[in-house]
């Protein structure tokens, strides 16, 4: 994989999927978004605000709030843990039904491959989100948030 390149990764139906390899190992990434208080930090949509109500380490099951922004709009998004493998995997599940999931994959150089998805197959309104061009949107600020995350990590 191309050091500083962002990959579309095939997930599935209704999944949008990016990788990207960053310079940092997988425990220390894992520990940036096992934290919902840094999410703003990989944020690539620039919809997520630093104000966060939550544990700063989560755990499968634990809930948090987030305050976004979308345009002028100011609103509050509570999320539940629906996966959690320390050092591998966080992954969140919206009120809407969507997740998002972060999969890290240690390599032997001390790189990381990172792995984001829109999973939208869980959706209640998948179509409605297919309408509003949300897999697209998603997708470019998947690459976005993994671009800063390289440039954060010097890869």
């Amino acid at each position: 994989m191309e050091t500083n390149a962002v990959h579309p990764v095939e997930a599935g139906p209704r999944k949008v999927a990016r990788r990207a390899r960053v310079a940092a190992p997988a425990h220390e990434l894992f520990a940036l978004v096992a934290n919902p208080h840094r999410h703003h930090e990989v944020d690539g949509s620039g919809t997520v605000r630093p104000e966060v109500i939550g544990p700063r380490e989560l755990r499968l099951g634990d809930r948090f709030q987030v305050a976004m922004r979308m345009g002028p709009l100011p609103y509050r998004m509570t999320s539940t843990v629906t996966a959690l493998e320390p050092d591998r995997v966080v992954e969140w599940q919206h009120p809407g039904g969507h997740r998002w999931r972060w999969e890290f994959e240690p390599q032997a150089d001390e790189t990381t491959l990172v792995t984001e998805v829109f999973d939208y197959s869980t959706s209640r309104v998948p179509a409605l989100l297919e309408r509003l061009k949300a897999p697209q949107r998603n997708a470019r600020s998947i690459e976005a948030g993994l671009v800063a995350l390289q440039r954060a990590h010097g890869s």
